[in-house]
């Protein structure tokens, strides 16, 4: 699957989808998104409490983007476009990657970081193929459900980035897991040993912090070192999120050395 020649990082997408980036990584920036909101970042300098952070971030979020105003909006559309903020897509995708809510995330990750998907309910082997169009119209009327939702997505994931370097200063990996029952459907790229393969994911995949979780998603499970600057959202980061309890990981796809773990 071919990357684009643009995004919105400081590295090139051929870089970051990259096993070589995944194994050694180097910081990534969405390109002018804290220094847009210097202010927010600032404060949250200054506070010792996450949760404290986090409910500043979402108050942040509510005024910027006007989340907090959809109810006093003239027309549904308007209350709509308002009401399904940066929660929404989080949730749907929670509940199938593969709805218009994931088909959205997915979009943002090919418009900023430059890598497309190569799953939205079907295989999509090219940008150019008629598989491709159908994630593209699942995008297209998820987009068009909210106001700005790439931009919601942009500080959603450098305050992600945020947390996580005061979280694991001394860290650039985590360990995750994924339970999967097609594991013969990836495009293996490589293979390193009798239970290691290189495998490239689909441009936003979810993962588990549990190895004993991931065993209720499937009957392979993988694990792998994801660096903490491809990880855009995890379960905990807000307080109020619906992914707490499940301890998941959204995590930024490419080409990943995946290790099978035997049960």
């Amino acid at each position: 699957m071919e990357n684009s020649a643009f995004n919105h990082c400081n590295l090139p997408p051929w870089v970051i989808a990259s096993r070589h980036f995944n194994e050694n990584p180097h910081p990534l920036e969405i390109q002018g998104v804290r220094q847009a909101n210097h202010f927010l970042f600032e404060r949250l300098r200054t506070i010792a409490s996450a949760e404290e952070r986090a409910h500043i971030f979402n108050d942040y979020m509510s005024v910027k983007f006007q989340l907090h105003q959809w109810e006093s909006q003239a027309s549904s559309s308007a209350r709509k476009s308002l009401r399904n903020s940066y929660l929404r897509f989080l949730r749907g995708w929670m509940m199938d990657s593969n709805s218009v809510e994931g088909a959205v995330l997915k979009g943002w990750v090919e418009s900023r970081i430059g890598i497309p998907p190569t799953f939205h309910r079907i295989r999509i082997p090219s940008i150019h193929s008629e598989q491709y169009m159908i994630f593209a119209v699942d995008r297209t009327k998820g987009s068009a459900r909210t106001s700005a939702i790439n931009s919601q997505l942009d500080l959603l994931y450098e305050y992600c980035q945020y947390e996580l370097a005061r979280k694991l200063p001394e860290e650039r990996h985590v360990r995750l897991f994924r339970g999967t029952n097609d594991a013969d459907d990836y495009e293996v790229l490589e293979q390193v040993g009798r239970r290691e393969q290189i495998v490239r994911l689909n441009n936003l995949v979810s993962f588990t912090s549990s190895e004993e979780r991931a065993w209720e998603f499937g009957d392979t499970v993988w694990e792998i070192r994801a660096p903490l600057v491809k990880v855009f959202f995890f379960g905990g980061l807000l307080p109020q999120s619906i992914l707490k309890g499940e301890e998941e990981f959204l995590v930024i796809g490419g080409e990943y050395r995946v290790r099978r773990i035997m049960c």
